[in-house]
Parts: C-alpha cells; structure tokens; sequence
C-alpha cells in the first residue's frame, strides 16, 4: 500500500476510458469522487459504475459529460433527475446477480474508489457500511483506492480487506454520511397493523427504509425469537434489539447474528454495529441468494410498490418509463420468502400516490417495468387491508385487489377490470 497525503494522488493513477467502481451507499467515497471530478480537465469517457451514491453527485451535471458516464446498478433519489440512458444510464440486474457482472468479466472493473475503517494490529481494514457489490469490485479491480477513515465502524463479516490488497490510500477524519429513518402518518401505521398481524413470533425478517418499514417494525416490539437476514440494516432495528424482540436465536444461517449487506442510518446505528459480533455485513451474492433467504423459518419480506395491476403485476423500480430505484433485491426475498417454510412473501402500499391518484392500476403505464411478477406476487396490503392472491385466478385477484383499494377507486377499477376483460376477447 502507498500511502499520499492527498485525495488528489491517490487518484492521479485514473486515466481516460477506465471504468472505475465507486463505494456506494453511507460509504460514498465523497473525498476521492471529488478529487476525481477536480481531474475532469484531463479525462475523458471514465466509466463510474455504483449502486446508489450518497451525498453530492456533480458528474450527472451537463459539464461533466465528457469526462465521465454513469452507469448506475441502482438509482437514487439525488440522480434521477439526471437519468438520460446516454451519460447518465442503468443497468437493470437482480442485487444478488451484480458481483457476477465483475466477477465473470461482464463488466470487467480497472480501479475501485473504496471507503473503508483503519486497519487493525494485523492489517485488516474492513468495507464498513457497505459490503454489498463492493466485496465482488475489490476482488476483481487491478487497482483499489481507499479512503480510509478514522469515523468508519469496522463490522464483522466478508468485508475485511488486507492493506497489502490497496494500491493508494489516504487518511481522513470525516462523519459518516447518516439518514434518518423517516416517521410515518396514521396511514403508514395502518399498514404497519396489518403487516404485523402476519409476523409470528420466530420469523425471519427481510424489510427496507422507509415510512411502512418503520411502521411496521414499531408494531413489533411484544413479539418474541425474531431474526433478521436482509439487505440495509437502519436504526429501525435497534428498539428491538434493545427489548429482545430480535435475538436471531432460532435462525437456520448465522443464527444469533443480524445479517444484512449495507447499513444506513444515524452515527447511533454506526457506533451500535461498530465491532458487533452480533452483526455480519455478508456479500450481496449471499445474502441476497433466494435459496439461502429460504432455508431460515417463517421468512417474511417486506417490500414495496409504485403501482400494481389488477393481475398483480408489480412495478417498482419506474413511473412509467421513468427509472426511479431499480430492480434492487425485491425479487430475490418475494421468492426466498415462497421458499421458506411458513414464509410470506408481501407487498405494502399506500393505496393512492402523493398525488391522489390510485397505485392499484387495471393496467401498468405504458413503458412501465415489472420487477415482480403476477407469478411471485402471494400478499398485497395496503391502509385498506389484506390481499391474499396466491391460489387466486385473474379474476379473484382483481377483486381482492379492487376490495383494498382507495374507496373513492373502486368504483372506476371495476369498470376498468371490465373494459379489460372485454378487450381480451
């Protein structure tokens, strides 16, 4: 490792038509990004390729675009406006598949801008935050960069990496980026109710950061033998923790630890997990495998909708042809909820858009991506109530889903459902 005393040298070594992956997530590299975009002068066509990046992201800007492309795994809020499939693109694929993309060569990596906690007594940082797709970058990249910083917790589990491993490293004392988890309305608590209702005591959760996972999580807090093996791991989790709502006891794969593969939250959760044994930061490929989700009991997934159709199709990751996230990991946990024993696999949504309009649709919008299937789909809930569609025909489904549907909605969906059903013969 060559230790500079600047981000600018350590990414001197950056040339034009490179691929570069950037840490994503709470770990956003924010010195080396910019002592990259400091360069953009003398580079042109570098390919940054990342899952969502946290904080400022000045190379989706007009100016930047001859120095550098985008190529986002999965898109964040503070990038969607950029999104013009040119210099600003996606690339859709399943979480769980994207170290293949390195790993195979399909998108082969030549440096890797890594954030990561100081090396121990025997040399080993760790990927902090975010072990995710950045396991499968730094295995693969000729070249690794690190930013290594004093405020980094250092977390157990597949993100240790040797300091023999990086090429250049600086040395800063920065916070880490942090994100609240965001407090609900009476309508997101609704939802929190019923998807509760769902959870027995002993199950194994899967859920996200947001308002409905935050809701339903707080219902929890009587329950009893609860595990978690999911992807982000936020402070939504720590209340209970604290109660002993989760131990993790009778989990099947790393019983006794919270599994996950990033975390993003408060320096609370930060200083919580910081040299936790209890918890394990696992690559994506593993901890997003559908048929690792499913060998732990009563899997319950949590995750949400953009809109569903009368059949049960989901979009999730755009608004028409709009990309708003990605396919991300929802597929990977509705099917290994399916696979588990006793497991549910859900969908929870607000029945109607910030602007009023209904999210159970007869049709997608045009353009619109399904990122689960009608085939995937067994639970649907919204402030309504429950929707159970496994063992239900095309027609039994619009009608459970039309009965959890806004009031003020039904009415137009059943004649939309009927409009459909003409059409098809």
């Amino acid at each position: 490792m060559q230790k500079v005393s600047s981000p600018q040298e350590a990414v001197a070594c950056i040339s034009s038509g490179s691929r570069v992956f950037v840490h994503g997530g709470a770990a956003t590299p924010l010195s080396l990004l910019d002592a990259l975009y400091e360069r953009r002068a003398l580079l042109e066509n570098v390919e940054l390729i990342h899952i969502h990046l946290m904080g400022d992201v000045p190379h989706c800007r007009k100016d930047f675009k001859k120095s550098f492309r985008a190529v986002n795994l999965f898109v964040g809020p503070n990038v969607r406006h950029a999104l013009n499939y040119e210099e600003i693109d996606y690339l859709p694929c399943f979480l769980s598949e994207i170290p293949q993309l390195f790993r195979l060569k399909k998108r082969p990596i030549d440096v890797a801008l890594i954030h990561v906690s100081p090396p121990d007594r025997h040399g080993f940082c760790t990927l902090g935050t975010s072990v995710d797709v950045a396991r499968a970058a730094v295995d693969t990249a000729p070249i690794i960069i690190a930013q290594i910083n004093r405020q980094m917790p250092r977390i157990h589990g597949d993100g240790f990496i040797h300091v023999s491993k990086i090429n250049y490293s600086v040395e800063v004392d920065l916070p880490i980026l942090e994100e609240e988890s965001p407090q609900g309305t009476e309508l997101e608590r609704k939802i929190g109710k019923y998807v509760a209702s769902l959870i027995d005591d002993g199950s194994t959760l899967q859920t996200g950061i947001g308002k409905i996972p935050h809701a339903v999580l707080s219902e929890l807090i009587h329950h009893k033998n609860l595990g978690i093996h999911t992807e982000v791991c936020s402070d939504t989790l720590l209340p209970l923790i604290e109660c002993g709502a989760i131990n993790n006891s009778l989990k099947i794969i790393h019983p006794g630890k919270v599994v996950s593969t990033f975390a993003i939250g408060t320096r609370k959760l930060y200083d919580f997990i910081h040299d936790n044994p209890a918890f394990v930061q696992l690559d994506v490929a593993f901890t997003n495998n559908p048929q690792i989700i499913g060998k732990n009991p009563k899997v319950v997934a949590i995750n949400s909708a953009a809109e569903i159709d009368l059949t049960g199709q989901i979009c999730a990751d755009s608004v028409g042809t709009h990309i708003i996230s990605g396919v991300g990991g929802q597929i990977d946990y509705m099917r290994g909820a399916s696979l588990s024993k006793d497991g549910k696999a859900i969908i929870a949504l607000s029945s109607r858009t910030n602007q009023g309009k209904s999210k159970i649709v007869s049709t997608l919008k045009k353009g619109a991506g399904v990122v689960t299937t009608r085939g995937h789909v067994h639970y649907v809930i919204t402030e309504y109530g429950i929707a159970d569609l496994f063992g239900k025909t095309l027609g039994e489904r619009a009608k459970a889903l039309i009965n959890i549907a806004h009031p003020d909605d039904r009415t137009e969906l059943e004649r939309q459902w009927r409009e459909v059903v003409s059409i098809s013969y």
